[in-house]
């Protein structure tokens, strides 16, 4: 839940040291008024680079259609559970994981299966 304060910038002035570490929990941030109207928004540098990102996510038309298509997908029941992954990839905990590839050998047309072994 984010934590909004409103206070004048004058108030603010007397207590911006307080406030710049009132901002640094997570989602606290402070609205400054001149003559009772927002002014300007103080939040940690944490928060604002998530904002940033997520705005420049959000301007990207090329990802937000491979975010719509993966909503799209996953509606019509095109995904994959975290438990069948994990067989799939033949995961251990604490163990990391094996990967069964199919390369196909353009020369002799078969597949071969090859294995890459990664461990934690």
């Amino acid at each position: 839940m984010k934590a909004k304060t409103t206070i004048s910038i004058s108030e603010a002035r007397k207590k911006i040291f307080d406030i710049a570490e009132e901002v640094q929990k997570p989602n606290n941030y402070y609205t400054f008024t001149e003559k009772g109207r927002p002014k300007a928004v103080l939040m940690s540098a944490s928060d604002f680079e998530d904002i940033m990102e997520d705005m420049e996510i959000l301007g990207d038309p090329e990802f937000m259609d491979k975010i719509k298509k993966a909503e799209d997908e996953f509606k019509r029941g095109e995904y994959v559970t975290l438990e069948k992954l994990k067989k799939e990839l033949r995961y251990e905990s604490g163990k990391g994981y094996s990967v069964v590839a199919e390369k196909s050998d353009k020369k002799n047309k078969e597949t071969k299966n090859t294995r890459h072994k990664k461990k934690k």
